[in-house]
């Protein structure tokens, strides 16, 4: 159950409804639950969630262009930018407040799903393993 409940507290904070899961990822390594198998939850639980705004952005680009909220120009535009600096910039997803809207953004601009799974996968762990650091 523990490991559940990291689970659904890492995806929801990478979604666009942040919440906070490293508070409950120090709390169950103070109580002395498996270390490596709380850090691969909540990196999985995490990525999930920046998946889930990868699509967000991927499927609600015809919407936001409709909604004249996006110009197709800017998207052409952005799209130039992201393919150049994509790759670093989703390596600083982890970020609060700024990480979720690169993950949107990277799905707005369609950015190759692969190569953003492996950055994210790599950032959120990274975060992980750091916060484990300190804590142990």
């Amino acid at each position: 159950m523990i490991y559940l409940v990291l689970f659904a507290s890492a995806l929801i904070s990478a979604t666009l409804f942040s919440l906070g899961s490293e508070a409950l990822l120090i709390y169950d390594i103070k109580e002395g639950y498996n270390l490596y198998l709380l850090i691969a939850v909540a990196t999985i639980g995490n990525t999930l969630g920046s998946v889930i705004n990868y699509f967000l952005g991927l499927k609600g680009e015809e919407y936001l262009i409709s909604k004249n909220f996006l110009k197709e120009k800017y998207i052409i535009k952005s799209k130039y930018y992201f393919d150049k600096y994509g790759s670093i910039s989703l390596l600083f997803s982890w970020l609060p407040i700024i990480g979720d809207p690169i993950t949107f953004v990277a799905g707005i601009l369609k950015y190759d799903f692969k190569k953003f799974l492996v950055l994210v996968f790599i950032a959120k762990l990274s975060r992980y393993l750091f916060i484990a650091y300190l804590v142990v």
